[in-house]
């Protein structure tokens, strides 16, 4: 594909072609040919001058042709012109509606359980896996720190947080310290950093230790940057997200295979990846769309999420999002995803939705 070829957009008719090639191709999981085409189109058409139009959109990038069927399938690339220009979205049914907001007007004990039956949701009504992460406080200020040491090269991490919430780490280290030790490391965070939010501390501390390497010893040095990997446990803490419905991909033929699937409940079961591809939607404006390789993660190459974050009084506050194949039903999933992000805000904002 030339360079401008790639900037190129199709005719009014190839756009309709390519329209109706990718709602058949999400239907079916198969590629679709000349014939189908020109019966699906509603064009007086003939497979010739359908042939013709189907190698300009290849040209393009939109297409491509599996080497084992003259039909086609649509490329990533003619999956986001699909989804930025040519789909038509179909708000959920009012009946769906009326059941999310019921569902989330019930008394719900910790914003763990809530999230649990978003993600639940999101994976009933697409069929697909459903994640949402957990509702974090807005700001997340580090109050104070303390250590303890312990026995076998351990030591005991207090953070205190937004003045109430107490979290406890035990973290390895390479040698025993002292509680002197200890105690010195503790009032330099402490003095310095204390009623800052976690994430400025964190990145406080990265470019203190380097100003102070020379003047500051070994031990204290060494402590705080045990320090720093407490704090960052606590600012991605490991239940961040709640997934549902993984096991529904099995039923795509794309991603059913035993080593597709296996890396794919890797990449669910080690969560980084997962909330990465999350934290970039945070400041999204409604709901983003990554289409296979957009992720930047080989794994979800044959993947699309749909997310969208969720605020309360102006501040993001979480995301939701679907887990699916590339060939999903956007114009179903994208306004699923939206309308579920709004009346989870409702709920968490005023108690229930209404």
């Amino acid at each position: 594909m030339t360079a401008d070829a790639s900037k190129a957009l199709p005719s009014d008719r190839g756009q309709h072609l390519l329209r109706v090639l990718i709602q058949r191709y999400i239907r079916d999981g198969q590629p679709v040919g000349s014939q189908t085409l020109s019966k699906d189109s509603g064009l007086d058409l003939s497979p010739a001058t359908i042939r013709n139009v189907m190698s300009d959109l290849e040209d393009m990038g939109l297409v491509s042709a599996p080497h084992t069927s003259a039909g086609r399938v649509p490329t990533p690339q003619g999956y986001r012109m699909f989804v930025d220009t040519l789909v038509r979205y179909r708000q959920p049914v009012e009946k769906d509606v009326q059941r999310i907001r019921k569902q989330l007007g019930g008394e719900y004990e910790t914003p763990g359980a809530l999230v649990s039956t978003v993600s639940s949701m999101l994976s009933e009504f697409t069929s697909m896996a459903g994640v949402v992460t957990v509702p974090r406080a807005p700001k997340v200020a580090l109050r104070q720190i303390e250590f303890l040491p312990l026995s076998e090269q351990r030591i005991l991490v207090i953070l205190v947080i937004n003045d109430t919430e107490v979290q406890n780490r035990i973290l390895h280290t390479d040698r025993d310290y002292t509680a002197s030790e200890l105690q010195h490391a503790q009032n330099f965070i402490n003095q310095h950093y204390a009623g800052t939010d976690l994430h400025t501390v964190r990145v406080k501390l990265l470019k203190d230790l380097d100003k102070t390497r020379d003047s500051m010893n070994q031990a204290m040095h060494d402590i705080i940057s045990v320090a720093h990997a407490a704090m960052d446990k606590a600012e991605h803490p490991d239940d961040e997200y709640v997934l549902a419905g993984e096991t529904n991909l099995m039923s795509f033929a794309e991603l059913s295979d035993v080593d597709t699937l296996r890396r794919l409940f890797d990449a669910f079961s080690r969560k980084r990846l997962i909330l990465d591809l999350l934290d970039r939607s945070i400041n999204a404006d409604g709901v983003r769309i990554f289409i296979g390789e957009e992720s930047g993660y080989g794994i979800l190459d044959d993947c699309s999420v749909v997310t969208a974050p969720y605020r309360v009084d102006d501040d993001t506050i979480g995301v939701l999002g679907v887990i699916g194949p590339t060939r999903m039903a956007y114009d179903r999933v994208v306004p699923i995803v939206d309308v579920t992000a709004r009346l989870l805000e409702t709920a968490l904002g005023h108690g229930q939705p209404k």
